[in-house]
């Protein structure tokens, strides 16, 4: 089964990008156009462009989308294990504390570089704020 694509040549006359392969590209740090450069500098800044293929990445707006996501996925999964564990047994509140604190902090950490990662693949792969080759036309909230 070939890889479905998005932003390319049937809808802009543009080079189909592979979508999931972009976006896992992302999550692995990695460049989302060719998969081999680093796509962080740090935990999450990322590089001004790709050292191997010269793809410039410094454009992205991934802005607060993936803490966004990850406060939903870390959640999700942070409520719902705690309300199995809440029917199952009789913890006090501070063992629930002791368990469920630590857990929120360390899986929002892991997560955020990869879906961060994510988000700015998921950006190349459909030319979105410069990744096609246009200034992106943003203006600022202006003060009336």
């Amino acid at each position: 089964m070939e890889e479905q694509v998005f932003g390319g040549e049937h809808h802009s006359g543009r080079v189909a990008r592979p979508l999931w392969t972009a976006i896992k590209r992302g999550m692995l740090g990695r460049c989302p156009h060719c998969g081999e450069g680093k796509l962080f500098r740090a935990f999450t800044k990322t590089v001004d462009k790709c050292s191997v293929c010269g793809e410039e990445i410094h454009h992205h707006r991934a802005d607060d989308l993936p803490a966004y996501l990850v406060i939903v996925i870390v959640g999700h999964i942070v409520l719902g294990s705690f309300m199995g564990v809440e029917a199952m047994t009789t913890l006090s509140n501070v063992q629930h504390a002791l368990i469920w604190v630590p857990l929120t902090i360390i899986l929002a950490l892991v997560l955020l570089q990869p879906v961060k990662g994510a988000v700015i693949g998921l950006q190349w792969a459909l030319y979105m704020h410069g990744f096609g080759g246009e200034k992106d036309e943003f203006e600022p909230h202006s003060q009336a």
